[in-house]
């Protein structure tokens, strides 16, 4: 496998926020806490504090959820490691797609991993331990239910509601059997686990067990316990909705895209088949499209004996993470660090620290039938990013024998009309009009001669367009980033070293869009 690096901007893929944030713009730095590289570390370790009591109730809830699933040595070592002071986590969190979803979340995995190794190498008196937090409680199901596969769209129909780790998955096993190729992996967690959430942590810890990631569902008793004051205070004084708010408003007015609202609760009630907001309307408190209402005092006795019914949005699910886990950094894609971009000042109000934003790797996968294709086409492959109408147009007008622009020519007829207008306002100032008006009709002729030129030169290439359009339909399908529509068995089932060879090239801390080509055989 061949490695190319493009330059992030290069690819015209992401926000601004995302590439100032990348390239240390000053206008960023009070919204986070340190810069994603080595040496930030060392300052981060020394500023995350986190109790024994903490690491005992984490390593107790993780050895439950572990009984399940066959750990592998390194996941037993890393789990028991957690209860030692000088051993940290980096954590990436994802929502539990179907059969891994789209390619992006291999390689959230991935940077996850590799970070962790390359801290134990920088920092051996330390431990670091790669974790996976599952978006167990998340409702969305039509954001996981499918996946793409060979071109084909898998989907998953279920009735369940609320809570999609909660869900059984007695009908997914079908899928199972329209695969192109049986995948034990999954055959294993579909089968042997009735829920979403213990399916899932079996593939994952299939696939990446041995590395020593761990797998947490903080859909728990006893973590929502350590989360119970900051759970009230947002329940009874709204503090996040007021520092997420502010620092909103500061990344709008230096006209940064925000991307998540706080809201005055942030908090949904959970239960079997229920996830739903709970809003304060009147002296009572009510969860949405429910019967459920609660008085002030009602809802803290709630809290207070069942913390595990009470689940944080978008904006509370960091600050739960950073209070459970003895964790350094957070790995994620562009619109996840652009919204954790939003929550600093609401860390501080908390006093807890911020962790360190560490983008996820990003890359496309070229494989030997895409790499033939492209061999037969003279074109860089960072072009292959633009879309698909300049694509065509870029590579027809740099393949052309002749030239096919006539700016020079427009520019002559121009000079010419000048000269025309001059001596018409000599003559009758009122002809001004009449002759710009014939300057623009004869420059739209000209127009659409190029315009006709193009596309005769582009019927002459027919060939190599029509072989470029097939390659740019195979690697960016429905005109998105592969990595956001593919699943990685378009690459494992033929190649089950994929993995191992995305964990080798991939660098967590170089921040660029990895080219994987693969070897095309001779032909």
């Amino acid at each position: 496998m061949n490695i190319e690096k493009l330059n992030l901007s290069e690819t015209g893929t992401f926000s601004p926020i995302f590439l100032d944030y990348i390239n240390n713009k000053d206008t960023l730095q009070k919204f986070h806490s340190r810069r994603p590289d080595l040496k930030s570390f060392e300052k981060q370790l020394q500023e995350k504090t986190f109790s024994q009591a903490s690491r005992q109730r984490l390593q107790a809830v993780l050895r439950k959820q572990y009984t399940s699933v066959a750990q592998p040595t390194e996941v037993t070592q890393n789990i028991e490691k957690l209860g030692d002071s000088k051993t940290f986590t980096v954590t990436t969190g994802h929502q539990l797609n179907i059969f891994t979803g789209p390619l992006y979340f291999i390689y959230k995995i991935v940077t996850t991993i590799n970070c962790c190794k390359q801290l134990n190498e920088a920092y051996p008196e330390y431990h670091f331990v790669p974790v996976y937090w599952m978006a167990s409680e998340d409702h969305d199901f039509e954001e996981i239910n499918h996946f793409h596969l060979f071109g084909n769209d898998y989907s998953w129909r279920t009735d369940q509601k609320g809570a999609v780790g909660r869900f059984t998955t007695e009908n997914i096993q079908a899928i199972l059997d329209e695969l192109p190729g049986k995948v034990e992996v999954f055959n294993k967690a579909y089968k042997q686990h009735k829920y979403l959430a213990d399916a899932v942590r079996c593939y994952v810890n299939e696939l990446f067990g041995k590395h020593g990631l761990l797998v947490l569902d903080a859909d728990h008793a006893e973590l929502k316990a350590d989360f119970r004051s900051v759970m009230k205070d947002d329940l009874v004084n709204h503090s996040a909705k007021k520092y997420v708010e502010a620092c909103s408003k500061e990344l709008n007015e230096l006209d940064y895209k925000t991307q998540v609202f706080p809201r005055e609760i942030n908090l949904f009630y959970l239960d079997e088949q229920l996830r739903e907001r709970i809003e304060k309307i009147g002296d009572s408190f009510v969860v949405l499209n429910s019967e459920l209402k609660f008085s002030e005092a009602g809802l803290m006795e709630a809290l207070e004996r069942h913390p595990e019914k009470f689940s944080p949005n978008v904006i509370l699910r960091p600050l739960y993470q950073e209070t459970i886990l003895p964790n350094l950094a957070y790995v994620g894609g562009p619109s996840e660090l652009a919204y954790w971009l939003q929550l600093k000042s609401m860390f501080e109000y908390y006093q807890l620290p911020f962790p360190i934003l560490l983008p996820r790797n990003f890359g496309l996968v070229i494989n030997k039938s895409n790499e033939r294709k492209l061999n037969k086409v003279p074109i860089q492959t960072k072009d292959l990013f633009l879309d698909s109408q300049s694509l065509i147009r870029k590579f027809v007008e740099a393949n052309a024998e002749n030239s096919l622009s006539l700016n020079e020519e427009q520019q002559e007829i121009s000079k010419v009309f000048d000269a025309i207008r001059s001596k018409a306002i000599d003559v009758d100032k009122s002809l001004e009009g009449l002759v710009g008006k014939e300057e623009k009709n004869t420059l739209k002729i000209l127009h659409n001669i190029e315009k006709r030129l193009k596309k005769s030169e582009e019927q002459n290439q027919e060939i190599h367009v029509k072989q470029l359009e097939s390659l740019k339909d195979k690697l960016f399908p429905d005109g998105s980033l592969q990595e956001r529509k593919e699943n990685f068995l378009n690459f494992y089932i033929n190649n089950p070293a994929f993995l191992d060879e995305v964990l080798e090239h991939f660098d967590p801390l170089e921040f660029c869009f990895y080219i994987l080509h693969e070897e095309a055989d001779e032909s």
